[in-house]
């Protein structure tokens, strides 16, 4: 057991099971032992790589596609460029480099980095060297302008709740002691209100995840879109509608026990979009339709970007450059797995890449 699972073992021997978001923020944020606190996970040398460390084409498309936005809405002056969970600061740092190709536009950005760990920003801090960054514990301290922002990989680290169907009612799953040991279990099943509609389109035993956190963050997001312009992107593997057991824990990416060794694994689950886009349209913002990451980047010009990078290397180079496009775009790597949901004002246009909702 860890330092942080000893912890969390008194606690529950204490006042019984917690729930497994409570776990789940515990483990990746406890300002002593947690996971994102104490380290950089991101990287080979890490425990897994998200898309802009595979290669600077993903930060580029999506800077560029931000970059048409901010000139179909005018050029607005000041506006915050934004990043929710920018890890090493690699995807920002690409993005300002392409933006760098528009005239005024790097001038009139403001950099805002939503970043709760103290690691992450020293590490962030270095890679942005240069520019002027303010950084940020929440969302909710965004400045009131025009907003620009991205979130690739940030919502699948929310802690979520797990809820099993029982009959018309629903069991809480919840993290308790077998032995010495943390393990998993189930509450009795109660009514739940947030899961009512839900009850039309699952079968007993099926298992349903909410994000508490992430209604709140986009609530805050769209809110700042629909008052003063601007767009989100969203990046994330997951679906429209959540469905099944997706809580997973990765070490050495690998998987791993999510049980095992609290504050020393990455603790993920799969995105539900459709909570994000209702939150968003209750602010008065547009939303897209979801479309897979790899239809995306290719409808954003990456295989002539590809192309373009691939005439100066040889070798070894050029076979990692191939293979980067391939795991970002290929319906088989992170091209289906990963999708993505744009935020707009209403009466602005669609970002580009991205097809409008059916309503």
């Amino acid at each position: 057991m860890t330092a942080l699972g000893d912890i969390l073992a008194r606690r529950i021997a204490l006042e019984g099971p917690m729930r497994l978001d409570h776990y789940m923020a515990e483990c990746l944020l406890h300002p002593d032992h947690g996971y994102y606190a104490t380290r950089d996970p991101f990287g080979r040398a890490g425990d897994f790589i998200t898309a802009p460390e595979i290669s600077q084409m993903f930060g580029e498309m999506l800077g560029l596609c931000l970059a048409q936005v901010w000139l179909d809405q005018g050029r607005p002056a000041p506006f915050a460029l934004a990043e929710c969970g920018p890890g090493r600061g690699t995807l920002m740092a690409d993005m300002l480099r392409a933006m760098r190709a528009v005239p005024g536009m790097t001038g009139a950005a403001q950099v805002h980095l939503v970043e709760a760990s103290p690691t992450l920003r020293a590490v962030q801090r270095d890679r942005l060297r240069g520019h002027d960054v303010s950084w940020h514990d929440t969302v909710e301290t965004l400045p009131e302008m025009p907003l620009f922002l991205v979130a690739n990989e940030f919502f699948d680290a929310l802690p979520i709740r797990q809820l099993e169907r029982r009959g018309a009612m629903w069991a809480e799953r919840q993290v308790g002691l077998a032995g010495d040991r943390l393990a998993p279990g189930l509450a009795p099943p109660v009514p739940f209100a947030p899961l009512q509609e839900r009850l039309n389109d699952t079968r007993e035993g099926d298992i349903v995840e909410t994000c508490p956190a992430a209604e709140p963050i986009v609530t805050a997001i769209a809110g700042r879109i629909a008052r003063h312009g601007g767009a989100a992107i969203f990046v994330d593997y997951g679906d429209w509608r959540s469905l099944g057991d997706t809580f997973q824990a990765l070490k050495d990416h690998r998987p791993c026990d999510p049980f095992a060794a609290p504050g020393e694994a990455d603790l993920t689950a799969h995105v539900a979009f459709e909570p994000l886009a209702r939150a968003a349209r209750a602010q008065g913002a547009a939303v897209s339709a979801l479309v897979p990451q790899g239809v995306l980047l290719e409808r954003l010009g990456i295989t002539a970007r590809a192309q373009a990078l691939a005439q100066g290397l040889a070798g070894a180079a050029l076979e990692n450059h191939v293979a980067a496009h391939r795991r970002l775009t290929h319906p088989a790597e992170m091209g289906q797995l990963f999708r993505t949901l744009a935020i707009h004002p209403r009466q602005a246009p669609l970002p580009p890449g991205f097809d409008a909702a059916k309503v």
